[in-house]
């Protein structure tokens, strides 16, 4: 994703019938499983909520790889 460190970053772009412009940003660790970083509604704001959400979801997921988050059932 452009403007990301992170090579695998990628963006989801899930449908709406509304106004509303949902992205969700994920990237899969080395064992090839989806993490879900971080979302949001952009709509009106295009460039600023990817500056915004990009540095939140490059931190998450370097704290995934250092075993910072447990996993929960």
């Amino acid at each position: 994703m452009k403007g990301s460190h992170l090579a695998n970053l990628k963006e989801l772009r899930p449908g709406s019938r509304s106004r509303s412009d949902v992205r969700i940003l994920f990237a899969f660790d080395p064992s090839r499983q989806a993490i879900l970083l971080a979302a949001g509604d952009k709509s009106g704001q295009w460039d600023k909520w990817y500056v915004e959400a990009i540095p939140i979801a490059e931190a998450r997921f370097q704290r995934w790889l250092a075993g910072e988050y447990a996993e929960e059932l």
